[in-house]
């Protein structure tokens, strides 16, 4: 512990260059003021552009916007559409969970668009990276696009009839405007705990972790699937890495956190507005994130 240590835990939650407390704190107001006639607008928009179409934009826009908005309330505003949808409750569901990835990749690009995304900057900013606020985008953004609008291309083929609402997933919960101020106040807290934990595990990190091959590292972080990825990368990553390294560990988690509900905050926050259960998630989201994390690994393995 140390004086510098605490005041880095107090402010990089907050830090201009990675202001996702801000990020969240606005967006989730601003959310809170059209959320009403967004659910109102959208079996309008659906039929408008299609069903097919207007799926693949739901996935590939709240997963690149996510990396402005959050990936918090890009996960409050696919619990409207999902809301506003009169599908049947299977499809839904998938079409939840396909969304949920692309959020997760897609939050990656920025560090206001999730937790993951804020410590990986604050811990790569000094030597010999020096990661500023597009550090993240310009290292990944080429594995994470390309993967969103593929997710995207997959909710095209989640076909389903229109049901009554009673026969689709609907948010069990209306937000309230406090909501959105705890909210803001609990991510606060989250990321100040990532710093303090990615300090403490910082030696361990430099003495273990870094010497482990990067297939080992990419693979390891399965375990994201039932562990929250953010708390995962602020254990794991350490600026003595290499880009390869990093980017190994970054996709490893990012991939494996969509698998199960308890690994990124899109699953979570959907899951317990709209009642997906864990059996419904595992069945589809495991053999999705599977697949994803083979073509990822032969993809790391050619750059």
């Amino acid at each position: 512990w140390s004086g510098h240590l605490v005041v880095d835990a107090l402010l990089d939650p907050i830090r201009l260059k990675h202001p996702i407390v801000e990020a969240v704190l606005v967006a989730g107001l601003l959310f809170g003021f059209f959320r009403d006639r967004m659910r109102r607008h959208v079996m309008g928009i659906e039929r408008a552009v299609g069903q097919r179409f207007f799926l693949f934009l739901v996935v590939v826009l709240l997963g690149l916007l996510s990396s402005v908005i959050t990936a918090i309330i890009a996960s409050l505003v696919l619990a409207e559409i999902i809301t506003g949808l009169r599908l049947d409750k299977k499809i839904e569901t998938r079409l939840v969970i396909v969304t949920c990835f692309s959020i997760g990749l897609g939050a990656t690009l920025t560090p206001v668009g999730e937790p993951l995304a804020t410590i990986a900057v604050a811990k790569l900013a000094g030597e010999p990276y020096h990661a500023g606020f597009w550090f993240l985008f310009q290292k990944l953004a080429l594995l994470i696009i390309p993967g969103v609008v593929a997710l995207g291309i997959v909710a095209m083929f989640l076909r389903g009839k229109e049901v009554t609402y009673a026969e689709s997933i609907s948010e069990s919960k209306m937000e309230k405007l406090s909501d959105v101020f705890i909210r803001a106040g609990k991510v606060y807290l989250f990321v100040m705990a990532l710093v303090l934990l990615g300090t403490g595990f910082q030696p361990l990190i430099d003495k273990y972790v870094i010497h482990l091959p990067t297939a080992a590292l990419y693979w390891i972080n399965m375990i994201s699937a039932i562990l929250d990825n953010a708390t995962l990368t602020a254990a794991e990553l350490s600026p003595k890495m290499s880009l390869i390294q990093i980017r190994s560990i970054l996709m490893g988690l990012l991939i494996a956190g969509g698998m199960l509900i308890p690994g990124n905050i899109p699953n979570i926050i959907c899951a317990g507005k709209l009642g997906v259960k864990s059996r419904e998630w595992a069945v589809f989201g495991i053999p999705l994130g599977l697949a994803m994390m083979i073509v990822y690994f032969i993809v790391l393995q050619l750059i």
